[in-house]
């Protein structure tokens, strides 16, 4: 019999996979779109009319109403809450709108889970590497203290400890997995792995002359995209809910980012890329470093794209979309290829 799985935010990145992951796995997959004047939906394109088993409906993480509605709707085995305002210098910006949807949102659907009673179900909670904050001391595990640095971080936080509570307080199956970056050719053009290499595409058009990034020096972990939705299915499918730190365990700068890209398409970074200080956060994050052997011990979850495929994944792609030829740069189309 095959299960019904309810996720919201299945118009992002991280949704668009793991709704193409569940399809795959024979799921009914009922995803949450957010009502507005445009129907956000370029990055299930390739799923709509093709898939019998998707169906989208609309909802809003700010009321509690809709999420009660659409559970008793849909009545789901598996819920994962990736919906967030998920860009962490935007949250500076607007904190309080990313407090009520990451924090509030979160615990709306909680109260939701816990008031259904029809059949369990389980629940998976899209944590972030952005509560540890600055880092103490070694690489960043379950058991690392969260010290946030961001309106998204804190958000997150909250979220996270709302997770736990319910799970330990009234034995709820919910799960937190804290992802590292994630990234792949569907992230938003504002965060800044996309924005390198959308930029770069742009320039090697002819229609930029160069672009506009912030604090190169800053380290984090960054993964594949659709490793990272593997994981967020096999941390609901164990006996016991539990929190998994999901990252590759390798953390690079965004110069280094930067320096691959460009190296695959035969620019000279310090010709392409401008400096402007409206880009650093106000209080930054200088390095995260993971330490996901839990994952890969519990789990069995290892990441499959390395750092240099990743990179040259997200280049080849945005290349191909601003219609330039790829042909002439081998190892970018051997390391895209693997």
């Amino acid at each position: 019999m095959s299960k019904t799985a309810l996720i919201t935010g299945v118009t992002g990145q991280d949704g668009s996979y793991l709704a193409e992951l569940l399809l795959g796995k024979g799921y009914h997959v009922h995803g949450v779109v957010r009502r507005s004047s445009s129907f956000n939906t370029d990055r299930l394109r390739p799923l709509i009319g093709d898939q019998p088993h998707l169906h989208l409906h609309y909802g809003d993480l700010l009321e509690s109403g809709t999420l009660t509605r659409l559970i008793e709707e849909v009545a789901p085995d598996e819920l994962y809450n990736l919906a967030a305002q998920s860009h962490v210098r935007v949250s500076f910006d607007m904190p309080v709108y990313t407090a009520d949807v990451v924090h509030l949102g979160t615990l709306r659907l909680l109260e939701a889970v816990r008031a259904y009673e029809k059949k369990p179900i389980r629940f998976y909670q899209a944590s972030s590497s952005e509560m540890y904050g600055q880092k103490a001391e070694g690489p960043l595990n379950e058991d690392s203290p969260f010290n946030p640095r961001s309106p998204y971080g804190v958000a997150k936080v909250a979220a996270y400890h709302h997770t736990r509570n319910y799970r330990e307080g009234y034995g709820l199956f919910v799960a937190n997995g804290i992802l590292f970056n994630h990234e792949s050719p569907r992230r938003g053009e504002t965060f800044v792995t996309r924005k390198i290499t959308h930029g770069l595409a742009q320039i090697l058009a002819g229609r930029r002359s160069h672009l506009t990034l912030g604090n190169l020096s800053a380290k984090r972990d960054w993964g594949y995209a659709g490793d990272y939705v593997r994981a967020m299915w096999q941390i609901l499918q164990q006996d016991e809910p539990d929190d998994y730190v999901i990252a590759t365990g390798e953390t690079r700068s965004v110069q280094e980012f930067l320096d691959l890209a460009c190296a695959l398409v035969e620019r000279d970074p310090a010709e392409v890329v401008r400096i402007d200080p409206k880009h650093f956060r106000p209080t930054e994050v200088d390095v995260l470093e993971a330490d996901p052997s839990k994952a890969k011990r519990e789990l069995g979850w290892e990441p499959q794209v390395s750092f240099e495929q990743l990179t040259a994944i997200m280049l080849q792609a945005d290349l191909i979309l601003a219609g330039v030829d790829v042909s002439g740069f081998a190892r970018l189309r051997e390391l895209a290829a693997r």
